[in-house]
């Protein structure tokens, strides 16, 4: 059965393509463009009441939440594709999903930020709001000075192994290097920086932004 995945042309949908790529699964994808309230249609909101993207059906069963979602794929397939993704031991899970909960509550916060405001109120016509992009900065800075440290001992951030926690945060760091214009914030920390080109180079990412 291949796994249809709504709104590929964001970043949360990202998150669960490359995911499936690294799995090895088939998918195909539907567009779902926010821009026009194709999110609060009935027939989508009947799949993701919130009207959030993504969503993922999969025969009869249907699942939102990107997290849950890569999660989930990464459970069900465990020995198939790339094998780690939720780390090989009770010890290197809790790692995995500790990475996981930091990336949900404290990288994503700031980033989205000024994802929205940046990016989307720019597509929108709308002003942004500079003091809230500079307040979002300082606080993704302080972040990533946390990753530095940590990937000065690990390669990467759950160990030695790439793992959902690496790959959740692929979607909204591609914004912040490319059309945000804040690569720096990656390039003036030197394994930060190792970990980024690292992680943006695995061909299932490459795979993604042809696809998407």
């Amino acid at each position: 059965m291949v796994v249809k995945v709504y709104g590929p042309a964001y970043a949360s949908p990202k998150r669960v393509i490359v995911c499936l790529i690294e799995k090895q699964i088939e998918f195909e994808t539907v567009p779902v463009d926010l821009v026009k309230g194709e999110n609060k249609n009935p027939e989508y909101l009947k799949l993701q009441p919130f009207g959030s993207l993504p969503v993922i059906e999969d025969g009869d069963f249907t699942l939102y939440e990107s997290r849950a979602i890569i999660r989930y794929y990464a459970e069900k397939y465990k020995s198939q594709g790339t094998t780690d993704l939720l780390g090989r031991t009770v010890e290197e899970r809790g790692l995995v999903e500790q990475w996981l909960e930091v990336e949900a509550h404290n990288f994503h916060p700031p980033i989205y930020q000024m994802t929205t405001q940046i990016l989307f109120f720019a597509k929108r016509g709308l002003p942004a709001d500079e003091n809230l992009i500079k307040e979002s900065e300082e606080k993704l800075g302080k972040v990533l000075d946390v990753y530095e440290e940590r990937l000065s001992k690990s390669k990467y951030l759950a160990g030695d192994f790439f793992s959902l926690a690496d790959l959740s945060h692929l979607p909204f760091t591609q914004y912040l290097v490319g059309p945000m214009e804040k690569e720096y914030m990656i390039r003036d920390r030197k394994h930060v920086s190792a970990w980024w080109d690292d992680i943006s180079n695995r061909p299932s990412w490459k795979k993604v932004l042809e696809l998407c």
